[in-house]
């Protein structure tokens, strides 16, 4: 057997094999560091926005194109990534996928034209959508049915992490120093971390007989869309997806303009709240997902619900806020609303599929979340821009944040559903 290949057991290990279960948490804590820079790379552009704007005289569509062109990409290509995964070496997909967008990154500090920009973004994107599905696959190998919602949740914190480095230290390189120094800084980190991982990650040996049942490219896509149940977790991650474009776009100018705080404050305010409570609560959802699905089923599901309906009301809250101390506590509180859906994102949908197409599913799931979820900001800054003249454009913004928790609401019915169509199949998990 190749020395870089494990055989996992889906079995909790017995005697002998606590190493093997030891290894399996290291998995995820080598795939968090991963995580993190994959979100630290893409965040950092967001940051330095002014500071391109400035020395090089792009307008706001043009920074709206650099912005918006990663997105597209990724979600064309994520979904194909996640199908090559479920039959090649997830680890080559992570580590070569990690090794090529960090050197993008890179090179992102060389640039001063806007085709240029226009160009790594677009390549950026092409790389990470490798990551996700292979990730996510390979943790849900090395971990069972019982405990795979809290490792889920530990490898999604590197998310919030990363987006809190890459917003807040990427900006902060900028002011001080040079915006270019925040992409050379995530980008060399990213290159030796894939570097270093090559000796010390292990592919998990799947079986010969799962994957000689593949399927070809489109019969699979046409299989995932025809089971009613994840067609309906896509739907749900679609609603909950353009709220936190909407908050991710929107939220500086948000407080920049309702109360008046610095730029710099503004930035470093809209993430830090949401992003760093999702991170200290996302390992326990998880945790609380593996244990309700040991005494019920849908238990994962069941606090994705949950967290959708309290987080509700903590949109509602954000929009019409008047205060910046509430409107923080209201911003902490979506924050574990947040955490609360995503630790169990593909926890959740990996109860309802094959183990041998989980890399295709969730290559899946994040494609139609990001190509549904951009509408978001977009509504927003048109019923802002357009909508009246009976209401400032603040108001307006504000009036639709606090709408916007309707696609939170519809998320939860559309959860709900899934026991409902799993009735007839007798409700089984396909997940061992």
């Amino acid at each position: 057997m190749d020395r870089n290949i494990l055989t996992t057991d889906n079995r909790e290990p017995t005697t002998g094999l606590g190493s093997a279960k030891a290894y399996a948490w290291a998995v995820v804590g080598m795939l968090w560091m991963v995580c993190l820079l994959n979100y630290a790379d893409r965040q950092v552009l967001s940051g330095i926005f002014p500071a391109l704007e400035k020395e090089f005289g792009f307008s706001k569509f043009q920074l709206g194109m650099i912005g918006s062109i990663f997105m597209w990409v990724y979600a064309s290509l994520v979904f194909f990534a996640g199908f090559f995964s479920d039959r090649f070496s997830r680890k080559k997909l992570i580590l070569g996928g990690c090794f090529f967008w960090s050197l993008i990154t890179m090179t992102t500090g060389w640039c001063s034209l806007f085709w240029q920009f226009l160009l790594v973004r677009g390549l950026e994107g092409f790389g990470e959508s490798c990551y996700f599905p292979s990730s996510n696959s390979m943790i849900a190998d090395y971990h069972n049915h019982g405990r795979r919602s809290t490792a889920l949740s530990f490898h999604q914190s590197g998310v919030y992490l990363g987006t809190i480095a890459g917003s807040w230290f990427g900006a902060w390189l900028a002011q001080h120093y040079n915006w270019r120094y925040g992409f050379y800084f995530f980008g060399g980190l990213g290159v030796v971390l894939s570097i270093v991982l090559l000796f010390f990650l292990k592919e998990p040996e799947r079986s010969r007989e799962k994957v000689a049942q593949q399927q070809s490219l489109w019969p699979t896509f046409f299989y995932l869309i025809r089971k009613k149940e994840v067609l309906l977790l896509m739907l749900a991650f679609v609603c909950v997806n353009m709220v936190a474009m909407i908050f991710l776009t929107w939220m500086p100018t948000f407080l920049y303009e309702k109360f008046h705080i610095t730029l710099a404050q503004a930035g470093f305010f809209a993430v830090i709240f949401i992003q760093l409570m999702s991170v200290l609560s996302a390992p326990c959802s998880g945790w609380i997902g593996d244990q309700l699905t040991r005494k019920m089923k849908h238990g994962r599901l069941a606090v994705q619900i949950v967290s959708l309906l309290i987080g509700v009301f903590s949109i509602i809250f954000i929009g019409q806020a008047h205060s910046l101390v509430f409107l923080f506590v209201m911003m902490m509180l979506f924050g574990v609303c947040k955490s609360g859906y995503d630790a169990g994102i593909f926890g959740a949908l990996f109860d309802y599929i094959e183990p041998n197409l989980r890399g295709a599913a969730a290559g899946l799931i994040i494609a139609c979340g990001y190509f549904g979820g951009a509408l978001g900001p977009l509504l927003l800054g048109a019923i802002a821009t357009y909508g009246g003249t009976h209401e400032s454009a603040i108001n307006r913004m504000s009036l639709t944040i606090s709408i916007s928790a309707f696609a939170y609401f519809l998320g939860a019915l559309l959860l709900l559903g899934v026991p409902f169509v799993l009735r007839g199949k007798g409700g089984e998990s396909c997940s061992p």
